[in-house]
């Protein structure tokens, strides 16, 4: 993303209003403009930025224009490192709890069918 990316007065409202969350419709009635002038516009604003995606326009207005930082910091990124690392950890436990338990229900449908086998067998002879 361009942080330095420089739009114009018309710009700026319409990427203020796109990055609060408001539809491009809903711009043009703000704005008492048409719609096809908002999505030109944003399309240009976009390029401008970098952007790709709403999301990503909102990121750089709250950035650019809020104050926000564009870099987290180095301990928000170890905190976020051992997050993840401990909900990974869970999720694997969690799936190794679950494979144990998806195991023995096979071992006993296998034990069960067996016994239905040997069952029949046994009626057969039995008839």
């Amino acid at each position: 993303m361009n942080a330095t990316a420089i739009l114009t007065k018309r710009e700026a409202e319409i990427a203020e209003l796109l990055a609060w969350g408001a539809a491009k419709k809903e711009v043009a009635n703000t704005l008492y403009i048409s719609t096809r002038t908002v999505e030109n516009t944003a399309r240009n604003i976009y390029e401008k930025v970098g952007a790709q995606k709403a999301t990503e326009l909102c990121v750089w207005w709250f950035c650019a224009k809020c104050g926000v930082p564009w870099e987290i910091s180095p301990i928000k990124r170890i905190i976020a490192i051992i997050l993840l690392t401990a909900f990974i950890q869970c999720n694997i436990f969690e799936d190794q709890k679950y494979e144990r338990f998806f195991r023995r229900i096979g071992r006993t449908e296998r034990i069960e069918r067996r016994r239905i086998e040997e069952d029949n067998e046994l009626e057969y002879l039995l008839t």
